[in-house]
């Protein structure tokens, strides 16, 4: 974590040149506001008031530069596994396409799996029991939770494994029932009956596991998830995003990690849902610029509008690396001035290690995506 020089004081700070009195609200005219911030949006900071929009570029050479990908055309993996296109060490990022049932179990022992139904609906069977999902969910399982999803649709979900355990973040001030109360988890319950279904083609029941990125296959004679019985606080649980209550402020465009729903080591996941939007004059209404010091920053575009650039729909995901600018779309804060709220869902990675995209984000990668912020260009 970012700290002050031992001689400066806590908050000391200096001003130079033309600068708004407060960050985000009022900004000088025909300047552009920069915060360049340590630690996410929490360490030591200064804002910046450029006379040029800081993504005015006339070119990049080089793989430091802003990235989208059509993500949902990935086809995902066998048995609802995802087909991966952004990954490090401490996470990886993938889509999973289920049509049906799946037709074996399987146990993740690389890491608790937070998924995000984009689309489709049904049944994920857990060694916990039976938990109903649809649209919107995140559902949590936690590493070595052996499950099957009965898709009851089209699935489409967009799969975050993390090496660490999933947690909730501290809301301090907030208090803990903020964004949304703890008693609207939904974990999974247990079939009145012993599960006989889930046998393979040869009358088995088969077991995938998932350890090192290798899997092992497992054969039962008997449905392995036989639970008669459970208790505890560890169990998969799912929550919906139209349950989630955003922090808004009339007067100040919060940062993005107020959004924050889930913690992990040395990532989190955000929420960016629909909203208020500022309405006090002057008021920034869309992201400012920044150039993401201490984190690599991913958007999967869910539903709605994304106000904050043009160009961008749904099913889609936007990689913006440590250390070159982005913000919003030239025409943002035009299209925004009369806008009252946003209608959009998107949820954020920020990572703290780099991540870096497979073979697969290759093939569905926008390649000008890093030159549509100039107006005279088109994704």
């Amino acid at each position: 974590m970012s700290k002050q020089p031992k001689n400066l004081p806590t908050g000391f700070g200096w001003s130079q040149g033309k600068v708004a009195a407060q960050a985000h609200v009022g900004v000088p005219e025909g300047l552009f506001e920069e915060e360049h911030a340590r630690n996410g949006f929490f360490g030591r900071t200064s804002h910046l008031y450029h006379r040029h929009p800081p993504t005015g570029w006339l070119r990049i050479e080089g793989e430091t530069r802003p990235r989208a990908y059509a993500v949902t055309k990935l086809d995902g993996e066998d048995n609802g596994q995802p087909k991966n296109f952004l990954e490090n060490s401490d996470c990886r990022l993938g889509i999973s396409k289920i049509s049906e049932t799946m037709k074996v179990f399987a146990r993740n022992i690389d890491g608790d799996e937070i998924r995000f139904i984009h689309e489709g609906s049904g049944i994920l069977q857990t060694d916990y029991g039976d938990l109903v999902y649809r649209k919107g969910d995140y559902l949590v399982i936690p590493r070595g939770t052996t499950y099957r999803f009965l898709s009851q649709t089209q699935d489409t979900h967009l799969v975050i494994e993390s090496a660490s355990e999933v947690e909730l973040p501290d809301r301090g001030m907030l208090g803990r029932h903020a964004q949304f109360d703890p008693m609207l988890i939904r974990v999974p319950e247990l079939p009145a009956e012993a599960r006989t279904d889930g046998k393979n083609s040869a009358g088995e029941y088969e077991l995938h596991i998932k350890r090192d990125r290798k899997w092992t296959k497992v054969f039962y004679p008997f449905n392995p998830i036989d639970i008669a019985g459970w208790k505890g606080e560890l169990t998969p649980w799912a929550i919906n995003v139209d349950q989630i209550k955003p922090v808004t402020s009339p007067g100040y465009h919060l940062p993005p990690s107020v959004h924050t729903t889930f913690v992990m080591k040395n990532f989190v996941v955000c929420s960016f849902l629909p909203r208020p939007l500022e309405s006090e004059p002057g008021a920034m209404k869309v992201p400012f610029y920044h150039r993401n010091i201490d984190f690599d920053e991913v958007l999967f575009y869910h539903s709605g509008n994304f106000f904050s650039r043009e160009g961008i729909s749904a099913g889609s995901v936007t990689f913006h690396p440590t250390g070159i600018h982005h913000g919003p779309h030239p025409n943002a804060a035009k299209n925004a001035e009369n806008l009252t709220r946003t209608e959009e869902v998107a949820v954020m990675i920020d990572a703290r290690n780099p991540l870096y995209p497979t073979t697969a984000a290759s093939s569905v990668e926008f390649k000008e995506y890093a030159m549509s912020w100039r107006l005279d260009q088109k994704r």
